[in-house]
Order: structure tokens, then sequence, then C-alpha cells
């Protein structure tokens, strides 16, 4: 591999200046250019954003998917590109081990017949618990990781940036100081070409102890080794020509000051520059930070849409649990003893007829004699204590001709009969009459 070894040694160069400088900036011996306070009002937002967008993230992972294992095989899935094999849910599981255990218990014992009813209604839960998990995941988890693995990587990358243009900022402030200190300091200096004599004769020892190895360089030689000016202390004074005398140690040259202002107009050069990159780099990210507003936006979207697909799932496993207990003969407020048969279905027996045959249930005044299947509605009438509007929250479908149908949002008419079951109630609209669960009904004041 061919690597360029003048770029590199330039950039472990760049690195090491600005880790030194990083250095003094927290210690506090070194100037630092400070970002406006709106600006750091957007970093501080940006950041809270990402942090709390991974913590629902992660949250929201362990709800959908409680086992880390299984967690884990996704996300490796996911990095290496390739689809996610289908899973079975725990409830498709807990269905699947109760029908094998009715077929070899007997599906013909009152404990095989009601394993296969709930092993049926817990296929459906598994089912929508699948569904709710595939819309969560498309609707909910994928934005956010949208978020954090492009926008947010976008967002720290011009940050990172703007850290290193400001740290360069700051080295040109601090290099064009120093020059114009050097360049102050050589302008107080005297010249010695008009404090000393020309033509200074030294005396005959020390001429003796100048040789051809100790002569005074040339005027190239000088400045190529020493172009700021000055050489290490020296007790010799040479003259060397009419216009210009040297003394090695202690001499500050006309063209040094020259030298000097070249200096301090090269920083002044490199800082606005340095300016420039600096002001257009924060422009940059102050507009990728301002677009963390559209993105709280679009995860309130996402959030809505959440919410929806989990009273979706909520509704449907609430729907087919009241199916399973209507298949059992079971009630809310009531009780099956072990040792009574299995209830028949819902088809040839109304909820109410069956809680009153049932040990211990209520009777129910003014509906047909226990034994009989169809509830007199005709014969029903709304009591002296009046009646109630009621909004309906679900669909509901009548099991038999005694159940009220009711759909979603429509308002009616409901009230109670003596000795009825608490959990329902005669519901009217229009010249329909039947009964109707108490939870799908919003009681209106």
């Amino acid at each position: 591999m061919d690597f360029n070894m003048k770029k590199l040694a330039s950039d472990a160069g760049i690195f090491f200046t600005r880790a030194v400088q990083f250095t003094e900036e927290k210690f506090g011996q070194a100037e630092k250019t400070e970002l406006d306070a709106q600006f750091e009002n957007l970093l501080a937002r940006a950041d809270s954003t990402k942090n709390w967008t991974e913590k629902i993230l992660r949250q929201t992972e362990v709800l959908l998917q409680p086992n880390p294992s299984a967690r884990v095989e996704e996300f490796l899935y996911e990095k290496l590109d390739r689809k996610v094999p289908s899973r079975v849910t725990n409830g498709e599981l807990l269905a699947q081990y109760m029908a094998e255990a009715a077929s070899e218990l007997g599906p013909t014992t009152p404990y095989g017949k009601t394993l296969i009813k709930v092993a049926e209604a817990e296929k459906h839960l598994g089912a929508a618990e699948r569904d709710f998990i595939h819309t969560a995941s498309i609707n909910f988890l994928t934005p956010l990781r949208t978020f954090l693995e492009g926008d947010w990587k976008t967002i720290s990358k011009e940050r990172r940036l703007l850290h290193n243009r400001r740290l360069d900022l700051d080295a040109c402030k601090a290099r064009l100081k120093k020059a114009k200190a050097a360049e102050a300091k050589a302008t107080t200096v005297p010249d010695f070409q008009e404090t000393r004599p020309r033509n200074y004769i030294l005396s005959a020892s020390a001429s003796a102890t100048l040789d051809d190895t100790s002569r005074p360089p040339s005027w190239a030689e000088w400045k190529e080794d020493y172009p700021g000016g000055w050489r290490r202390p020296c007790f010799f004074l040479v003259p060397l020509n009419p216009s210009v005398t040297r003394a090695r140690g202690c001499l500050s040259l006309p063209k040094d000051r020259k030298l000097w202002n070249d200096e301090v107009d090269k920083a002044e050069q490199e800082l606005r520059v340095a300016q420039t990159e600096f002001d257009r780099q924060a422009e940059v990210t102050r507009l990728l930070l301002e677009g963390i507003s559209s993105t709280h936006v679009n995860h309130l979207r996402c959030l809505h849409e959440f919410v929806e697909s989990q009273t979706t799932y909520y509704a449907q496993c609430y729907r087919h649990m009241l199916d399973l207990q209507k298949q059992l003969g079971r009630f809310p407020g009531t009780f099956v003893g072990t040792t009574e048969p299995a209830s028949p279905p819902l088809s040839s027996t109304s909820p109410t007829t069956a809680a009153a045959t049932m040990p211990g249930g209520p009777s129910v005044a003014g509906l047909a004699p226990p034994g009989e299947a169809a509830l007199r509605l005709e014969e029903v009438a709304p009591p002296a204590s009046g009646t109630r509007k009621a909004r309906v929250l679900y669909d509901y479908e009548a099991a038999d001709s005694s159940e009220l149908a009711l759909l979603a949002d429509e308002l009616i008419t409901v009230y109670s009969l003596p000795g009825m079951d608490p959990d329902w109630l005669i519901g009217e609209r229009g010249n329909k009459k039947g009964k109707v669960p108490v939870t799908y009904l919003e009681l209106l004041s």
C-alpha cells in the first residue's frame, strides 16, 4: 500500500497541536472562541434528543421482544442485510401445545374441549401480537433508527468539523498575537550599526584566537542558520564591511524587523482564512441543528401511529378474550363450578339465561323462566328510575336475537333491570332492543 509520508506527518503534527491546544483550553491556559447562546442551546437540544431517542428505542425493542437472545439475533440479521426469519409468538406456541394436549387427552372430554377453545383464542392473540409488532417496527422503530443512524451521524460529523475549525481559528489568533509581540520587541532593540564603530579593531589576543574556522559567516550562511537574527552569545565583535557591523549573540539587523512584519502579515492572512472557514462551518452546523424541530414533528407523527397500533392490538385481545368467555359460558361477575358440565354454545343459549341456570346466579325479573332459550324483549320496559345515553366504543356482533349489535361511536339508550347482571345492560336504538355488554360502552352523564 502506498503511504504518503508527508501527509501522514502533517496530519500527525496537526493532531498533536490540536491536542495540546485543547488541553491548554481545559486548564484555562489558552483562549477559546465561545459560541453564541442560541447555538449552545441548539447543541444541548440536539444532544438531549439523541439521548432520549436512544432510550425510547431500546425500551420499545424490549417491549416488543422481551427475549434478549432474539433481539441480538434480529440485530445480527439486520447488520448482515438479511431477512429476519419468521418466529412463532408465545401465544401461538401456547396454542400449539394446548391443541396437542387436547388431542392426546381426548378432544371429546370437557377438559379437551376447553383446551381446544382456549387454544383457538390464544392463536388469535398470537396473530394479533405479530401484527402489532410488525406495525410498530415499521411505523415507530424504523424512523427512530433512521434518525440515529442517518441524521445524527451527519450532525456529529459536522460538529467535529466545527470543533476543528474552532481550534484552527484559536491557533491562528495565538500565532498572530505572538508575532505582534515579537515585532514590538524587535522594534525596541537598538541597531548596532548605529551604536558601534564601523571599523572596530580587536585586541591582539582576540585577533590571535581567530582562525579560518572562526571567521564571520557570510550573510547568506547567517540568514540560513539563524533566520530570526540572533545567535548564541559570543565575546567577539568583528568588523565586516562599511555598511553592516555584526555582533554575535547581541545583534538585531534592520532586515529583522521586515521579517517580523512579514510574519505578522502572514498570520493575519491565515486568521482571515480560518475565520471564514469557521463561519461557514458554523452556519452549516446551525442549519442541521435547527432541523431537529422537523425531527420532533416526524417522531410525533410516528408516536401517534404507535399508539393507534397499540390500541388496535389491545382492542383485538379484549374482543378475543370476551368471545372466549362467551364460549366457555363464563361471564364477568359469575362463577362456574368445576363439577358443572360444559355449557352449550351461545347460539342456543343467551348469556342471561345461562347465568340464571348457574348455581348461585341471580334471577332476572321480567325475563323468561329458566330453560327458555330467548329473552322476551317485547315484555321489557324501561324502569321508573329512567334511562341513560351511552357511546359505543367498539363494534359488537350480537351472539343471538336477545343481544343488540353495536357500531363504534354510535349513541344508544341504555338501562338496567332489577337483578340483572351488572356487566350487561338493555340497549335501545330506535325500535330495536337487546342486551349489550357494559365494557363496550361509555356512559354519558
